[in-house]
């Protein structure tokens, strides 16, 4: 199990501010860019990892329709030829333009209403040839657990969430991140939080998950 300051450092950003935040609202998927059939298997990502979040999903947001998109593409700069994307993401072609620079192969940027809870994600994903070679699952899950919470902008950068099997090379969450969300969705913890403490608070739950399971 993670100690606290692990935990802490899962939402701690780069420049040392303390951000967290979960979803105040069902999540309702949609994909663009991946063939019919790759669909059930992305969709089928998020519907594990919101199942985990004990969360849920419905067929359409009321105020935006659908509030979680992932896009999938070569290109930066194809985003810009998509329609009103720009409406969706303030100051795209700068956004385009610097992460064409980082050679970054993806990007997410989260609105949130006025309880900070997450509201929208809008995750966009460059078929680089690592990506392209990544299962679909793997894919869809690592995709699924980004958004689930506002993780820090460092939090993955040398270990990822997710976790291979060495019996068939099958592609799980890790059991640590996995107590991590699952904790951060319990129904007394804030659906936003800027103080540090909440990560004790988190680890609160986590460790007395571990000593009851």
């Amino acid at each position: 199990m993670m100690d606290p300051k692990h935990v802490e450092a899962l939402f701690t950003r780069g420049t040392g501010e303390y951000t967290f935040a979960r979803w105040g609202r069902p999540i309702v998927p949609v994909v663009f860019g991946v063939q019919e059939q790759v669909l059930p298997v992305i969709k089928g990502g998020v519907e594990a990892v919101v199942a985990l979040a004990g969360h849920e999903m419905a067929e359409t947001d009321p105020e935006i329709g659908t509030n979680f998109m992932m896009f999938f593409f070569s290109n930066w700069d194809e985003l810009l030829d998509v329609p009103k994307l720009d409406e969706l993401v303030p100051d795209l072609k700068s956004v385009v333009n610097r992460l064409q620079k980082a050679d970054a192969s993806q990007y997410r940027a989260f609105r949130f209403d006025d309880d900070g809870a997450i509201m929208a994600c809008f995750s966009f994903v460059r078929m680089t040839a690592a990506n392209a070679d990544m299962p679909a699952e793997t894919l869809a899950l690592n995709q699924a657990v980004n958004a689930i919470v506002l993780w820090s902008d460092t939090a993955f950068d040398t270990e990822s969430p997710l976790a291979v099997l060495p019996d068939d090379g099958g592609v799980i969450l890790k059991p640590e991140i996995a107590s991590v969300i699952a904790a951060a969705y319990q129904p007394l913890m804030p659906v936003s939080d800027r103080d540090p403490s909440h990560a004790l608070r988190l680890y609160a739950r986590i460790a007395k998950a571990e000593a009851t399971s």
